[in-house]
């Protein structure tokens, strides 16, 4: 006789299932757009700061690819291009904010008191400055650039990561392993760098991901606005705002880079969760 299997077993399989599509799609969908940012820095199908006026807005596949743009700029091009810079860009800002955001949460775990009341405070001061607004403050003394858009979204993201690494280090330091090891005179230090930290590694990784989509959103924003990369570097953000004037003319001008902005944030997204699945005891 076949054996019978239970609804609770069928439902835990397709679950997991589910999880390794999650992390498969995600890490996949994050792996094509990192090789196609690479490939543009040694190849795109012609130079995308490239105009060529007599073939502006050619639609797809009357001339190249993609079509052109209003001055026409291969529409390909520019995406390959736009796709590295969006991506370094979010990718850095992520990880100097949470590298910085993470110190300072597993600090405050560690040294309590004042400056945990201190850098919570001052977390609740950067959220009251939206990224955009930072980068406008930054952009009247810095100009637009790679350095004011990755500064803007990477103080953005100090204090999400000293939130979430200050809950869950506090979390650890409640655990017998660190009374243990209290117990046996290790230094705060000490404890926070051999027990603490690599029991929250992989939620700071998970974390680190999701916020890859926003930092990719917020990127579009600060170029959509002027304060991103400068021209003529392409942006995926400042492709949307230069489609403005030809959304009837030209829709694919602005579907496009809408659609790789769309992509890159469902993959980070997709990412995030199968890490956090795959990580996370609690959820085998």
């Amino acid at each position: 006789m076949a054996p019978i299997i239970s609804s609770a077993t069928a439902g835990r399989r397709t679950l997991k299932l589910g999880r390794r599509i999650n992390l498969i799609s995600g890490a996949a969908i994050i792996g094509m757009l990192a090789a196609v940012g690479l490939l543009s820095l040694v190849w795109t199908p012609l130079p995308p700061a490239k105009m060529q006026i007599i073939h502006k807005l050619q639609p797809p596949l009357a001339f190249g690819l993609l079509g052109t743009d209003q001055f026409g700029r291969d529409v390909l091009s520019m995406l390959m291009a736009g796709c590295w810079n969006s991506l370094s860009i979010a990718i850095t800002a992520v990880a100097v904010g949470g590298t910085l955001g993470s110190i300072a949460g597993i600090s405050a775990a560690a040294i309590r008191g004042p400056f945990e009341a201190l850098l919570m405070r001052l977390c609740d001061v950067i959220f009251a400055l939206p990224p955009i607004l930072s980068a406008m403050v930054l952009g009247a003394f810095l100009g637009p650039g790679r350095f004011t858009a990755i500064t803007a979204i990477a103080v953005f993201m100090i204090p999400v990561f000293a939130r979430v690494t200050l809950a869950t280090s506090l979390q650890a330091w409640s655990r017998d392993y660190v009374t243990a090891a209290r117990a046996l005179g290790n230094t705060r230090l000490s404890i926070s760098l051999r027990h603490v930290l690599p029991n929250i590694i992989s939620q700071i990784i998970v974390h680190g991901a999701i916020q890859l989509g926003l930092a990719i959103l917020t990127e579009a924003g600060l170029s959509f606005l002027g304060l991103g990369m400068a021209p003529p570097a392409p942006s995926w953000g400042r492709m949307l705002a230069e489609a403005q004037t030809y959304l009837a003319l030209a829709p694919w001008l602005a579907i496009l880079p809408g659609l790789a902005i769309a992509l890159a944030v469902f993959g980070f997204n997709m990412l995030g969760d199968g890490l956090r699945d795959l990580l996370d005891p609690r959820e085998a």
